[in-house]
């Protein structure tokens, strides 16, 4: 018995062993099926979950970027995983041989235009899914990267044009106000050219202004050859070269990576796809052609509150609420917003739609003293199918501003919308600085007459106003460079002004013998600010640098330390800006601007932003009794008015025409007539 225990427990460890072995093989083998089971289970919810991201908007996460009103607004995502097939991981190039195969033509690399609602026809190339680092794209939609700003949109391909049809998708006007749209102009037209086998000179920078001259010259050269049809070879040579067809081919060029809105870059081939990992990614909302519509539709149903949803683009990311109808607005929208709700075209009527600050068609109100616009697609949106037409049809048409009704359809006109307007512009600012120093009143036997150094003087109208308040002047020093402002000032003030020429030549030596200084004002030119301008160099460049010599010599100006005299000074410009500007002025400046419309106190319509340290600048404006409201107070005897105010006159011969008809302002004689100089003075 002694000698068979040993071999017994030998025999029982040896079972045990192999049991143990036979039983970690087995739950290998299970393990690796449920692993597979587990995948594939991974790979259809993903799918359904990137589906559903596309038809049903997920929680988006904000952006800070101010896009262009007339570029689509589109957002990139991370990589998804990938999909499983039996054991092992299908391969790229294996599931895009699948890809783009409905039979309806477009495929990766093609050169289309897309069409989102409320935005111009735009350029784009047809990409595959793994590029735009989201799930496939359904049936008969496609993945497109626009040219201009490179995001990425799903786009249904009844919305695609080939890019053959140049000569009807091109919209000149876009072209004329959109830096954007003109910069994918520029891109698609490059690469059309390359394709086709005529190449364009490529100009890397456009600082220099030679240099953006030729940029110019050298885009128009291409949409006339676009315009002909693409000679010689057409649209044959067009189609994409068989390295750009494959998905994974590095072709896009990095200058169309937006870096604020955190877009994908594709990885490397070599890279291997990436497993899920414990925290899922967040997925950023794809907002194409249908979100709105399909938002609105839920409204009407009492499935949705109109005011959860962005009712400028369908957005349910909201930051705040519209500040003229009942309803949302997203970051994005309201960026556009500040831009463009004061942008006027040569007619005097807004560039762009009231409600989306977009829309290549629009329907202009035919009230004399309104100026809004309202796109078509909003109007049938929200009003009701429709209702466009209506518009058209009834001569003169005032506009859901104007009417008399607050409800139209899903529309509803906010009562205290003129408050909640002047708040918009007061409360978006992004910075906070330090208050203005506030100064101790001084009695009136201490007051001294003041001195005031005007830059960008104009017609001397500082000095007017000053003479309004009753505020004693001891010395006026004026910076103007125009002649017949000089003119004016000299005649109207008696030659009480001091005129020293060209800001730009004023030193700190001067500073010191015309000053002290009292106040500071001035108003840089907004040429190269206004979005108006197609042509605008922005801050940096052109004329919109001189706002730096304001911000130099009202430096110099400033009492220095220890000097606690009062010191007041008003910088202004134009409000139509783009946001990136107005937040370096404001930087600069070290606070933020205020929003006054001339309309309050004066018979024009002149929107203006205004920077400065004055007590009371935030306050409400409201009219005095001298205050001249209406355009027939300002008119010589025996002259009518035609309109109660007139649009914002600038040097241009045409803004003095109103309304949509280009009626001049006046009748005298029975016939219409131009407003004299006298009577633009007051």
């Amino acid at each position: 018995g002694s000698r068979l225990y040993p071999v017994c427990l030998c025999l029982y460890f040896t079972l045990v062993f192999v049991c143990l072995c036979v039983f970690k093989e087995e739950k290998a083998q299970l393990g690796i099926t449920m692993s597979d089971i587990m995948d594939d289970q991974s790979a259809v919810g993903s799918q359904k979950e990137e589906e559903s991201a596309i038809n049903l908007p997920s929680t988006p996460t904000p952006q800070q970027q101010h896009t262009d009103p007339a570029s689509p607004t589109v957002a990139t995502t991370p990589e998804p995983p990938p999909v499983a097939c039996g054991n092992k991981v299908m391969t790229r190039s294996s599931e895009m041989d699948l890809e783009y195969e409905d039979g309806r033509g477009f495929g990766i690399g093609e050169l289309v235009w897309g069409k989102l609602r409320g935005f111009s026809w735009w350029p784009g190339r047809i990409v595959s899914w793994w590029m735009a680092g989201r799930s496939r794209a359904a049936e008969g939609t496609r993945w497109v990267m626009w040219f201009g700003d490179g995001k990425f949109s799903v786009v249904c391909v009844e919305k695609l044009l080939p890019l053959s049809t140049f000569c009807t998708s091109f919209h000149q006007p876009t072209y004329n106000k959109q830096p954007m749209y003109r910069k994918a102009i520029y891109e698609v037209l490059q690469t059309a050219g390359m394709r086709a086998g005529k190449p364009f000179p490529v100009c890397v920078s456009a600082d220099d202004p030679d240099i953006s001259n030729s940029v110019e010259v050298h885009t128009q050269q291409m949409i006339e050859w676009a315009s002909t049809g693409f000679l010689p070879s057409g649209a044959k040579g067009l189609e994409p070269p068989p390295a750009e067809r494959s998905p994974y081919t590095e072709v896009y060029p990095e200058m169309w990576v937006e870096p604020e809105a955190a877009a994908y870059t594709a990885p490397p081939p070599a890279k291997k796809p990436r497993k899920n990992s414990v925290e899922k990614p967040k997925i950023k909302e794809i907002i194409d052609e249908g979100t709105r519509e399909r938002l609105v539709y839920e409204v009407r149903q009492k499935c949705r509150n109109i005011e959860d949803i962005c009712i400028s683009c369908g957005s349910l990311n909201v930051a705040l609420e519209h500040p003229l109808f009942i309803g949302a607005m997203c970051q994005s929208c309201k960026n556009s917003f500040l831009e463009c709700a004061y942008q006027y075209d040569d007619d005097g009527y807004q560039s762009y739609c009231t409600i989306c600050c977009g829309g290549r068609e629009v329907l202009m109100c035919g009230n004399n003293n309104c100026c809004r616009c309202f796109c078509v697609e909003c109007v049938d949106l929200l009003v009701g199918s429709g209702s466009a037409q209506a518009a058209i049809r009834e001569d003169p048409w005032n506009c859901y501003m104007c009417c008399s009704r607050n409800v139209s359809g899903l529309l509803r006109r906010r009562d205290d919308w003129t408050s909640r307007l002047q708040l918009f512009f007061a409360n978006n600012h992004d910075q906070e600085f330090e208050p203005p120093k506030l100064y101790s009143p001084m009695s009136a036997e201490k007051r001294q007459p003041i001195r005031v150094l005007s830059l960008f003087d104009g017609i001397a109208t500082g000095l007017l106003v000053l003479k309004d308040l009753g505020i004693q002047v001891d010395r006026y020093v004026a910076s103007e460079v125009c002649e017949d402002s000089i003119t004016v000032g000299i005649v109207r003030h008696h030659g009480k002004i001091m005129y020293v020429g060209d800001v730009r030549n004023i030193t700190h030596k001067h500073i010191q013998e015309w000053g002290p200084f009292d106040l500071v004002i001035g108003g840089s030119p907004c040429n190269d600010l206004s979005i108006v301008n197609p042509a605008r160099k922005g801050l940096f460049e052109g004329t919109g640098r001189l706002f730096f010599e304001f911000y130099r010599l009202l430096h110099e100006a400033r009492p220095k330390e220890g000097d606690e005299r009062p010191f007041f000074w008003l910088f202004e410009n134009v409000v139509a800006m783009g946001i990136s500007d107005k937040r370096d002025i404001s930087r600069f400046l070290e606070c933020n601007p205020v929003m006054i419309d001339a309309k309050e106190v004066s018979a024009a319509h002149r929107a203006r932003y205004f920077w400065g340290n004055l007590p009371g600048m935030n306050r409400p404006l409201t009219a005095m009794m001298n205050d001249r409201l209406e355009l027939q107070d300002c008119l010589e005897h025996g002259r009518t008015a035609k309109f109660g105010k007139v649009r914002t006159i600038t040097t241009r011969s045409n803004s003095i025409k109103q309304g949509k008809d280009q009626h001049y302002p006046v009748y005298m004689n029975n016939k219409e007539d131009i407003l004299w100089c006298t009577e633009m003075e007051r």
